[in-house]
């Protein structure tokens, strides 16, 4: 750089959306950009950047899903609420992702996912008490990817491939990303489950969310948006935060997913969306349950959320919080 040339302008840092405090002391912070929108679907709130494209992760999946739909595959009630999961590995999921499989002709070996345990520890200790190992079917994403593979055979689509990205069926999903979240796909990536993965902003991801709550009933978002309110424990689990938000405020849709994103619309239509740089989810419940007060939601589940303590010697000395 020579005397004339102006310093590289360096960007501000993400503010903190939540702190970690033990025993009195700040420890440690958690930045990140949240937006909240308001039931007209105008942007109320705004931390950090909520345009600046992230990976959704596994909140794109009811997008995912309503592509699945709109190709073709006839899906309701759990299987629909699956194919749009992160489910936790419990029996009731495995049973039901083996199902559909068989229902198109399928087997777990026809899944792409990576082997995996269940994501529920609870689950996943009794799957190892079991003397099971990991497998495909077990991978929390082997409900989407059964329902991909299904309607793969009922098109006559190769299966062999289904998570090119270049596949008829993901190229579907994109088109379905970009329309529901009102703006283009800015970078393609590769999930944790091998599927093809599109980013967009947090306000898009929020917006995309509240357009599947209030989109006219019979289409293919609202399917999804109603199998999965219908059905929260086939989404999430039985000790999921998802689970429990769809079930305590009715009409709500809720889809955590990796990295800490988190997306919400409520049955009115206001919305949020986050993510947390850092992408530790020890700071999600803090930081959901936050914005969902500042949307003006008001119901016991919401400290269940933000509860996060901080154990020393098994002994609570204290708690992970909101900022904002």
């Amino acid at each position: 750089m020579t005397s004339t040339d102006a310093p590289a302008a360096i960007a501000p840092a993400p503010p903190v959306l939540a702190e970690v405090v033990r025993s009195g002391f700040t420890e440690g912070h958690h930045r990140g950009s949240l937006v909240l929108l308001a039931a007209d679907g105008s942007v109320e709130r705004t931390l950090g950047d909520p345009d600046a494209p992230v990976f959704p992760r596994s909140s794109n999946k009811p997008m995912q899903a309503a592509a699945i739909l709109r190709a073709g595959l006839e899906l309701s009630g759990e299987r629909l609420a699956l194919a749009a999961a992160s489910h936790s590995g419990e029996p009731f999921h495995l049973e039901l992702v083996a199902k559909m499989l068989a229902e198109h002709g399928l087997s777990a070996a026809d899944l792409r996912t990576p082997p995996d345990l269940p994501l529920d520890p609870v689950a996943a200790e009794a799957y190892l008490a079991a003397g099971n190992v990991r497998e495909r079917i077990t991978m929390n994403c082997s409900g989407k990817h059964a329902a991909m593979l299904a309607v793969c055979v009922r098109n006559g689509w190769d299966t062999a491939s289904y998570l090119d990205p270049a596949h008829p069926l993901q190229l579907l999903v994109g088109q379905v990303v970009a329309e529901a979240a009102g703006e283009p796909v800015a970078s393609l990536g590769t999930d944790g489950c091998g599927a093809p993965l599109m980013a967009i902003g947090l306000t898009g991801l929020a917006r995309a969310f509240r357009s599947f709550v209030l989109a006219e009933p019979g289409s293919a978002e609202r399917r999804v948006a109603d199998a999965m309110r219908a059905h929260p424990e086939y989404v999430a689990g039985t000790r999921r935060p998802d689970t429990w938000l769809m079930t305590e405020v009715p009409g709500t849709l809720s889809k955590m997913g990796a990295e800490a994103v988190q997306a919400v619309a409520l049955a009115d239509g206001r919305a949020l969306a986050f993510k947390i740089d850092d992408g530790s989810v020890r700071a999600l419940g803090p930081v959901l349950a936050r914005a969902l007060e500042l949307l003006g939601v008001d119901a016991p589940v919401v400290s269940r959320i933000g509860r996060a303590p901080l154990l020393g010697g098994a002994v609570e000395v204290g708690e992970i919080r909101a900022t904002f």
